[in-house]
């Protein structure tokens, strides 16, 4: 067996190697996803309660809470888009409460020509839904145009600045004060890609795919030494 030949084989064993590690860390991130899913699942259903003075993402995310109060009317859009009804926003809007809290209510979706004609303040408005603290934006998120109150993503933080209110999102799945266009979209986890056993399969056909090619290398090179 001569250098190259040598060289061919560990080439090819450690590509091998990688691509199996890598199929191998995708199972595990299944592993995780699938446990986290089945998490939020199981929380987002129970009974709510009424919303924790000072909501912690790590212990309260998901949650379901309860809202009593009034609609402001101060409020914010978030560029958003439905297969069913095209273009259209997330309207994200102040509830003050009967105690004086001053809540951030995902109210759900309007189509995009409808928009201008929504009526927000309302008076006695009952909510239910779950906190949630959204991570949309990345390095590609345009900044917010301020003056027409379009967002390009969910942000907790910097929309509760604007609005004055507290950081975090009641993602409503019951509005009383909810009316056409105004759509509802209460959590779920349909829209948390798991992808992962997809992943694992194709790193997994490739590290096959690399064992037979070294095989066929190391073949070819030693019938021409032969």
């Amino acid at each position: 067996m001569n250098t190259r030949m040598i060289g061919a084989g560990i080439f090819g064993i450690v590509g091998i190697a990688i691509l199996l590690s890598l199929g191998t860390w995708q199972i595990k991130r299944l592993a995780w996803k699938e446990s986290l899913i089945a998490q939020i699942e199981a929380r987002i259903h129970n009974e709510p309660v009424a919303v924790p003075e000072a909501p912690v993402e790590s212990r309260d995310r998901y949650t379901p809470v309860l809202a009593h109060g009034r609609f402001t009317g101060e409020s914010v859009d978030v560029l958003s888009s439905q297969r069913e009804a095209g273009p259209g926003m997330q309207v994200i809007e102040v509830l003050e409460t009967d105690t004086g809290r001053r809540l951030l209510v995902d109210r759900g979706y309007v189509p995009e020509a409808q928009r201008d004609g929504l009526m927000l303040v309302s008076q006695d408005v009952t909510v239910t839904g779950n906190l949630d603290w959204p991570d949309e934006t990345d390095s590609f998120t345009p900044a917010p145009d301020m003056g027409r109150g379009l967002w390009f993503a969910r942000d907790p933080a910097p929309i509760a600045a604007v609005l004055n209110a507290e950081p975090f999102l009641i993602i409503a799945s019951s509005d009383s004060a909810a009316v056409s266009p105004l759509m509802t979209m209460p959590m779920n986890t349909v829209s948390i890609k798991n992808d992962h056993l997809e992943y694992a399969m194709t790193w997994f056909m490739l590290a096959a795919v690399w064992a037979v090619m070294t095989f066929a290398l190391v073949w070819r090179m030693r019938r021409s030494t032969v």
